[in-house]
């Protein structure tokens, strides 16, 4: 069998009861927090402008918007997937070569599980195969360091999901893999230098096209088989030699993704937690503060800090500010929080954040970036005004997989971002219903998502 065909193999076998409780538990806890996220994001400008193509180009209107509407499967992927993913709250993997955001596969396996009239219980395997497509890529066939983006495992993990969610056969499944591998494969640039909205629209993308893909497989198109091995295939132009034994693979990936406990890029969420901490605990401002200086790890060093992938004193828009630990860590010593109102534009052009995150330095650590990703360490080291030196070290912080997000943390997360376009009704009755995700039918969860309010 071709490499992908393998991978296809594994996609079909997958089973509900090959998911142990802790993975259950974890795929109804990412499934709420990208829900949360979506629901929270429904006002964004980037949202608003793909709403308006959507509706203005029209589909048949097969699957369910959140907000309200219907369109078309690979659209409405899109779109839902847009608002996972546009405030930046979303679950994270971290591999030792690559980062990636697993709930982003959430938008187009909904769709195709809701196209398919599935159950609960088929969502979430066909997630959780997603999840561990993506992860296991990124474990063993990184490709940030050549030049890619992460959507471009994404582009298999797509696939790999809605092939499950709408119960494609074998070959079928291998066909979309190697449509979807041979079409998107994307440039890092999306990440580096001066960001725009293509920062959170990279993988909606990603989950548009590929869905699309995907149906066109269903119908009987076929792609290059050899997609991974074959003459200027993926491990010849991208990846590199890897090996990766499907027949081997369970589904239990999603227990070491992890959960944003504050609204940043994820490899800041140790270095937040400790500067609040170190805040509380010796009671500085930011008029206190004349210096800060972070040592990290060298992948955040890299994205967050300044490295390879550009200045990060920088910072105009939502998009450059939270993938800038210096605006981060100095936005939550002036207002104690790092949620999406700390990117509202008004926020981050005032003064007092601009001028204080010019005295946050930061620099790598061999030591550190040793530890990592089993750990997200990071030392913090404040110089106070009045002559005090104060410093914290962090080895992970509530989310990581050392550390768990609880369900009812969870639960208050979802709150907090959907209150304003959901009523406690509503709220109530989505956290109830995600609680029982295998219990339930998919159109008993997007019936409820449609009733959420679009200001």
């Amino acid at each position: 069998m071709t490499k992908a065909e393998e991978m296809a193999a594994f996609v079909v076998r997958a089973a509900y009861d090959d998911l142990s409780e802790a993975a259950r538990q974890q795929l109804k806890i990412r499934t709420l927090d990208a829900l949360g996220c979506a629901i929270g994001a429904v006002d964004g400008e980037p949202i608003r402008l793909i709403r308006a193509q959507i509706d203005s180009f029209g589909g048949a209107e097969l699957c369910t918007l959140i907000g309200n509407g219907r369109n078309a499967p690979d659209r409405v992927a899109l779109y839902n997937s847009a608002l996972v993913r546009y405030l930046d709250f979303n679950d994270s993997y971290l591999a030792k070569g690559e980062t990636c955001h697993p709930s982003d596969n959430l938008g187009a396996v909904l769709a195709a599980a809701e196209y398919a009239n599935t159950t609960g219980r088929e969502f979430m395997t066909a997630l959780a195969v997603a999840y561990q497509v993506q992860c296991r890529l990124s474990d063993v066939a990184p490709v940030r360091a050549k030049g890619f983006d992460h959507t471009t495992q994404g582009s298999y993990a797509v696939a790999a999901g809605v092939s499950r969610a709408l119960t494609l056969d074998q070959g079928h499944t291998a066909n979309a893999l190697a449509i979807c591998g041979t079409a998107f494969n994307a440039l890092r640039v999306t990440r580096t230098g001066s960001l725009s909205h293509w920062k959170g629209l990279a993988y909606p993308n990603t989950d548009f096209g590929c869905t699309h893909a995907t149906f066109l497989a269903m119908r009987g198109i076929t792609g290059p088989p050899e997609v991974f091995e074959g003459n200027k295939g993926f491990i010849q132009a991208i990846s590199g030699p890897f090996e990766i034994d499907w027949s081997r693979e369970n589904l239990e990936r999603v227990t070491r993704t992890i959960v944003k406990k504050y609204n940043a890029e994820i490899h800041s969420q140790s270095a937040i937690e400790g500067i609040l901490e170190l805040k509380d605990e010796y009671g500085f401002t930011g008029a206190d503060v004349g210096r800060i200086e972070i040592e990290i790890f060298d992948v955040a060093f890299n994205i967050i800090g300044g490295g390879e992938e550009g200045d990060k004193t920088i910072v105009r828009t939502k998009e450059e500010a939270d993938h800038s630990l210096q605006y981060m860590v100095a936005v939550a010593i002036l207002d104690g929080q790092v949620m999406p109102p700390q990117y509202a534009p008004g926020r981050i052009q005032r003064e007092d954040v601009q001028v204080l995150l010019h005295k946050v330095f930061v620099r790598p650590s061999d030591a550190f970036s040793q530890r990592f990703p089993q750990e997200m360490p990071c030392r913090l080291t404040v110089t106070l005004g009045d002559g005090r030196v104060v410093s914290k070290e962090m080895r992970d912080y509530e989310g990581f997989f050392s550390r768990p997000m609880s369900w009812e943390t969870t639960v208050q997360k979802f709150e907090q971002l959907a209150t304003p376009y959901a009523d406690a009704s509503l709220r109530g009755q989505i956290v109830d219903t995600v609680g029982r995700l295998e219990e339930i039918n998919v159109v008993d969860l997007t019936t409820l998502l449609a009733k959420v309010r679009i200001h």
